[in-house]
């Protein structure tokens, strides 16, 4: 026996854990199917028809009584009559079924059945009918009330057939009934992931190439949570809350992940999305329960990525806009945060891309201390994150990672990931054993432009057009020195453009007036040449003007570069400004400002109109050397536009 029970027992559960498998096994299904057998059981013997015939009045008449075998005539609930059959007339062969042919029959009756329209009307004719008959075998009526189970069970068993569905799907969901698992009666809870000690996150900070700076404060938080009394004895605080800015792609949440694995305490992971729902008070109740559930097994983590979702401002610009379940939810956060004690034990990080529209009282010191910023990587940076997303990769040996990185300046740690692993994609896709620098290019510029149209089919003269208007953009862009660096043009259709000039964008952290005139210049390039060439102009030109414009906008009313305007800035970097209905600014200001862009834009046109009639051979050359083969590498542009000074300048330097 001892033996048995051992083989019934669940091998995979630990012998601690056996005790507390959930409730709702077989021996809850072997239940629900007894009661349904024990309540359709009862309605059939408690069937007053059950076993017998139901019969009509003609029957009745002419064989029943005109015969002498009816005993007893009982009219139950003034709604049908039963007939009783005198034991000597019960096996008789002449009746249609005798009793020991009907299942549910007994030898106490009834053994027919009979509904009656009205008890007046079924007393009529039974009188008449026993008119002749001798006052011995007259047969009377007799009248019963009785409570009819079948009714009231009919009633009661569709309900009980819904609730016995509802338990089992509540079963299903909840793994055990109503209690602590279901997510039914547990939408207050937390839904934050949580990871225990020995995480199986293999995410660590050597997987985090650059940011060193956030790197380093990240891991004196975690060095605090592994080792409290180094700086306890010091009588210093570690921070309650740190807050990971940067846009998107930088690693706020892989930064995250490896706190979760190098840690080695319980970590709470939770989106700010998941604390507001539909029902009022849930997004406060989860912070109550998550904060709780922190604490209980503090030190610990907890992690919550893209506050800004229930951490928006309260101010009056959002009037609006008002979620009061979103306000309450961070109302909530607020007080908690302020709740923590000074060796709680318990730090909180959180992630946005979009610190302008946050709380103030979130961000002040004794909640959210510490502000770490991850900017776009700079370009060792960028060669430090390449080596790690190349490691997977079978490459080739002419694979260059210095040119990789300089030849993505402004990309993400995202971006970088995802042309590693295009340009695997590609590599597999033309059937290579290993992926080579030039699948890297190409991945580049299909993340950058899309991907080649090359079935895109478009006239000879709209190609043509095409082709002048792309030498307009590279020829300006060679001979002004404050433009960036030309790589290759190509009139082949990609993404929504026919044609593209592709640059290596310098990477600068602050702009003069001159480099904005020089580059509003080479974005005008290509529309100045479709009006030298053709004198006329098309709508190609339409990505290029809204750029001109905005950087026009920016140049006068952000960074005050205009001089009849002087030093003035209309920039609000809260970001409260957008979500105004009026502007910063007076009417007559409006007016100087779109006087001072519409000059600008119109003198930079004028000199980019100027360059292309001095340079007007180089355009033409360029414009059908493009035509003839679609793509112009930077060693033809050089042979065309001849060596550019800037870069000359910049090599004998170095």
């Amino acid at each position: 026996m001892k033996q048995q029970a051992n083989k019934n027992r669940r091998p995979d559960l630990p012998k601690n854990n056996r005790s507390k498998l959930p409730s709702g096994g077989s021996g809850f299904r072997w239940f629900y199917l007894i009661l349904l057998s024990f309540i359709l059981i009862f309605s059939l013997f408690s069937n007053p028809g059950s076993g017998t015939s139901e019969i009509s009045w003609g029957f009745l008449q002419d064989s029943l009584l005109a015969e002498g075998k009816v005993s007893k005539i009982m009219v139950v609930n003034k709604e049908f009559a039963e007939i009783h059959i005198k034991k000597d007339n019960l096996d008789a062969p002449q009746e249609p079924q005798s009793i020991s042919e009907r299942l549910f029959g007994t030898s106490e009756g009834p053994q027919y059945l009979m509904t009656i329209g009205s008890v007046d009307a079924f007393e009529n004719k039974l009188h008449r009918a026993q008119e002749d008959y001798p006052a011995s075998t007259k047969v009377d009526v007799q009248y019963q009330n009785r409570t009819s189970w079948t009714g009231i069970l009919s009633w009661l068993l569709p309900f009980g057939i819904i609730i016995l569905f509802w338990l089992y799907i509540l079963r299903r969901m909840g793994g055990g009934g109503m209690g602590r698992g279901n997510p039914l009666f547990n939408f207050g809870k937390s839904t934050a992931k949580i990871s225990e000690t020995r995480t199986e996150s293999s995410t660590n900070f050597k997987d985090i190439a650059g940011l060193k700076e956030a790197k380093a404060e990240v891991m004196e938080v975690v060095d605090f949570l592994k080792n409290p009394e180094t700086y306890t004895k010091l009588g210093a605080k570690i921070p309650k809350g740190v807050m990971l800015v940067g846009p998107p792609g930088t690693g706020k949440t892989l930064m995250a992940k490896a706190v979760a694995g190098e840690a080695q305490v319980p970590f709470f992971s939770m989106s700010g999305s998941e604390f507001v729902e539909m029902f009022v008070g849930v997004g406060a109740s989860r912070v109550r329960d998550l904060f709780k559930k922190a604490k209980e097994k503090a030190p610990s983590i907890i992690f919550i990525d893209e506050i800004d979702a229930v951490g928006r401002s309260r101010g009056k610009v959002n009037a609006f806009q008002a979620n009061d379940e979103r306000e309450s939810t961070l109302n909530q956060l607020l007080t908690e945060l302020d709740g923590f004690g000074p060796k709680t034990g318990v730090i909180v990080l959180a992630a946005t891309n979009r610190p302008d529209v946050l709380d103030k009282a979130l961000l002040r010191p004794g909640r959210f201390d510490r502000h770490i910023y991850l900017e776009l990587p700079t370009k060792e940076e960028r060669k430090e994150i390449f080596g790690v997303h190349l490691r997977p990769l079978k490459l080739s040996k002419n694979v260059d990672v210095d040119l990789l990185a300089k030849l993505s300046p402004g990309f993400s740690g995202a971006d970088i990931a995802n042309i590693c692993n295009e340009a695997a994609l590609i590599a597999a896709r033309k059937k290579k054993a290993a992926v080579e620098q030039e699948d890297f290019m190409e991945a580049r510029d299909r993340i950058i432009g899309g991907m080649e149209r090359t079935s895109k089919i478009i006239s000879e003269k709209e190609k043509e057009i095409v082709a002048y208007h792309e030498a307009g953009h590279a020829v300006v862009s060679w001979h002004l020195k404050n433009v960036d660096s030309l790589v290759k043009v190509s009139i082949i259709p990609r993404g929504k453009s026919l044609g593209s000039t592709w640059y290596l964008p310098q990477e600068r952290q602050i702009v003069t007036k001159s480099q904005f005139m020089d580059q509003i210049c080479a974005s005008l390039g290509g529309r100045a040449a479709e009006e030298i060439i053709f004198d006329e102009i098309s709508s190609g030109a339409l990505d290029d003007l809204e750029k001109v414009t905005k950087q026009a906008y920016s140049m006068v009313a952000y960074y005050g570069l205009d001089e009849k305007l002087g030093p003035i800035s209309f920039y609000d970097s809260t970001g409260r400004n957008e979500q105004m209905l009026g502007k910063p600014y007076s009417e007559n200001m409006a007016q100087q400002i779109d006087k001072q862009v519409q000059n600008l834009v119109s003198k930079a046109y004028e000199r980019t109109k100027n360059l292309l009639i001095e340079y007007g051979d180089e355009l033409e050359k360029l414009a059908q050397l493009l035509l003839k083969q679609e793509v112009v590498e930077k060693e033809d542009l050089i042979e065309i536009l001849g060596e550019r000074e800037v870069e000359r300048l910049v090599e004998n330097k170095v």
